[in-house]
Formats: C-alpha cells, structure tokens, sequence
C-alpha cells in the first residue's frame, strides 16, 4: 500500500515530499555531525551560524531536487510541481534566513 502512495501523481503529494524530505535530511546531519549535542544545541546552532544554516541547506534542497527529477522522469509531473514549490519555498526562507536573520 505504502508502494502505491509514491506512485500517485497528486500536487498534495509532492508538497507533502518535498516538505518531508528536509526535515530528514536535517535530522540525518545532526547524526552525523553533532550526535554529541542535544537536538536543541543543534537547532541553536544552526540559528546562530550562518555558514552552518548554508551547509545543511544544500543537503535538504539537493534531496528534493533528486526527488524532483524522478518524479519528472516518471511523467508525474503533478507530484513533480508540488516538490519543486515546496523546494522555492525552503529556498528562499533560506536566503532570507541568511541575509536578513
């Protein structure tokens, strides 16, 4: 069942992924990275450093664009545009973070 929900072509969908897959990618570098620290440590610190916020930010945006680009490649493209809309949004409240946080 679960299969099958990855195989709908929905703009739903792709907005859902395409907020999902960051969050991962957030919480696989702290892993990586800074299992040492509490999540919260984490979080601070990625509020504070903006050269930190700019290193887990390529991670996050290059996991939706994989995504993107499969759903692309299987006619999907419903699911597709959700992703990438999803992907603007966390792109641009990146940069705003950046330079104005």
């Amino acid at each position: 069942m679960v299969r099958n929900i990855f195989k709908r072509d929905s703009l739903k969908l792709g907005m859902i992924l395409g907020f999902i897959a960051p969050l991962i990618s957030v919480i696989a570098y702290y892993f990586m990275r800074f299992r040492i620290f509490s999540f919260s440590d984490y979080l601070s610190a990625l509020a504070r450093n903006k050269p930190l916020l700019t290193g887990i930010t390529i991670p996050c945006l290059l996991l939706n664009i994989v995504m993107f680009t499969l759903y692309i490649n299987t006619h999907r493209d419903q699911t597709a545009k959700g992703v990438f809309s999803v992907t603007l949004l966390y792109a641009i409240a990146s940069l705003l973070l950046k330079f104005f946080g």
